[in-house]
């Protein structure tokens, strides 16, 4: 199974007495797999959504609506799926977030203890069917499974956030734009033909392949350039004004305006943030900080220090934002890795971004590249580029990561000049970035190397990836510019002298046995 499956779970109304300890508990489908610790809260109310489609930011939603426990969510995000894809199995807390590495770090050591488990082969759940149905079970007496509607206690939420009046009229009304989503057959797809083709008026031949498949249409469900290549050519056409396209699990997002004009996820929070009060919410709540993981371009730093708010840096992640929104400390973050999202669930929203993007361009009455352009005339630009090689060798890249590691820790390293073509840059500082939280004090290490130089400008590498396959390692470039003449320029162009420093260094080419990138963004 491939596609987002989960289930919500709330505490009965009786309690066996002890301590509480972690409750594991999946629900798929017609089976639920459960363990009967004596010491551990008893569960006996699973909420999941119709069919078991529900997608990463409903499932947030209705974790909070719900005052659930938790949640348990079977995804292969933004990965291939289907039989031979990739599958993962995700836990969130009840704030709707993703689990916290305390509690992670807990799960996986009562699992290293576990001799057993209970099952019940005979339960039958119609998930197919809305309402609840009891069910007599012996550790649970009654147990109830209550099947909801997938898309409504979400799009209630979103009608409390956006204007949709103002909505429906940029989509639908007299003087309407055009717009593309593509769902790429993930689980956003009856979200998308619900509120934006039903509730708001788009055009129902704007909503593309949003049938949710377990194999994704046999395609790669992750919204960049590469893979989101139909909604790309489509947009260059010019026929459309908007377009934007989401991951399997409905959490990411990537946004294009008319003729193909990308917005890099860095920019895209970063417009939000200029624009925040275009969306009703948030004037409604304030703004009480702005957050980007560290690979992220310092386009939101540009917004943060103009518009004195504050702005945190955090490790890639969507849990440390969690983390600083239940403090009240943030109201609005983004990854560069195509997710954005704000204070009013816990996890990225791929659906809620493009609404903000809707509401400000009914606000502003201008185009995507537009809005872009005006905002790097004001704010700067920062040129961001990310480099995708997936699917190498793991001993080849933990090798070529070591020996990066040990040349940028070297005390000469600091100080050494690198020049590409015309251009040379002065390493100013070489890490690899840690990360202590404001609100609890845990310290994060190991979070990426960076190289940064005398002119702000960043080379950061990591390895990462949540796909089965070997490893994947990202090369991330930024570079800020200010002049006028030179930041409407192309990216790849204005960072190849960057790029260039970064293979050198590393020797990741080499090392790696590879030639190019798998996908750049």
């Amino acid at each position: 199974m491939s596609l987002r499956c989960a289930s919500m779970f709330c505490p009965s109304t009786s309690t066996r007495s002890g301590p509480t300890a972690v409750w594991r508990a999946l629900y798929h489908a017609s089976e639920t797999v459960i363990d009967s610790n004596p010491n551990i809260t008893m569960i006996g109310h699973l909420v999941i959504g119709q069919n078991g489609i529900m997608s990463t930011p409903a499932v947030s939603c209705v974790i909070r609506k719900l005052q659930a426990v938790g949640g348990i969510i079977l995804t292969a995000s933004h990965n291939p799926g289907g039989p031979k894809g990739d599958f993962g199995i995700k836990y969130n807390i009840a704030s709707g977030g993703p689990a916290p590495e305390g509690i992670t770090d807990k799960i996986f050591q009562i699992s290293k203890s576990l001799t057993e488990y209970h099952i019940c082969p005979d339960l039958k759940v119609d998930i197919s069917k809305i309402g609840k149905q009891t069910f007599e079970v012996d550790t649970f007496k009654p147990m109830t499974v209550e099947v909801v509607d997938s898309v409504e206690s979400y799009a209630e939420m979103l009608r409390g956030i956006f204007d949709f009046n103002a909505l429906k009229q940029l989509v639908s009304g007299a003087n309407h734009i055009k717009v593309r989503l593509d769902a790429m057959h993930g689980v956003v797809g009856p979200y998308v033909k619900k509120i934006v083709c039903e509730e708001l008026g788009a055009a129902d031949d704007g909503a593309f392949n949003c049938v949710p498949k377990e194999d994704f249409g046999g395609h790669h469900p992750d919204p960049n350039l590469t893979y989101a290549s139909d909604l790309v050519n489509a947009m260059k056409g010019g026929e459309y004004d908007l377009g934007a396209a989401f991951d399997g699990d409905g959490d990411r997002n990537m946004v294009l305006g008319k003729h193909g004009f990308f917005v890099n996820p860095s920019d895209s929070v970063a417009i939000i943030a200029a624009n925040i009060t275009c969306i009703p919410y948030f004037q409604k709540t304030g703004v009480k900080g702005l957050a980007r993981s560290m690979p992220t371009s310092g386009a939101l730093d540009n917004v943060a220090k103009a518009l004195k708010m504050n702005l945190y840096e955090t490790p890639t992640g969507w849990k440390f934002f969690g983390n600083l929104m239940d403090a009240g400390k943030l109201s609005l973050c983004g990854e560069e890795s195509f997710g954005t999202g704000s204070d009013h669930i816990r996890e990225k929203d791929g659906l809620w971004a493009v609404l903000a993007w809707m509401s400000i361009l009914a606000h502003r009455k201008q185009s995507v590249e537009e809005i872009m352009k005006d905002h790097w005339n004001k704010f700067g630009r920062n040129f961001f580029t990310r480099y995708d090689y997936e699917e190498v060798e793991s001993d080849k890249a933990n090798t070529m990561i070591k020996e990066l590691e040990a040349k940028m820790f070297d005390k000469s390293f600091v100080g050494q000049k690198f020049s590409s073509g015309d251009k040379s840059y002065e390493v100013a500082v070489s890490d690899n970035f840690a990360y202590t939280d404001p609100v609890d004090g845990s310290v994060s290490k190991n979070q990426g190397l960076r190289i940064v130089f005398s002119d702000g400008s960043r080379i950061i590498f990591r390895l990462s990836g949540t796909g089965s396959a070997g490893a994947t390692v990202r090369l991330y470039i930024d570079s800020y510019e200010k002049d006028p003449a030179k930041i409407y320029g192309d990216a790849q162009v204005m960072l190849k002298p960057l790029v260039e420093i970064a293979l050198k260094i590393s020797g990741l080419h080499e090392k790696t046995g590879r030639t190019g990138p798998t996908v750049i963004t």
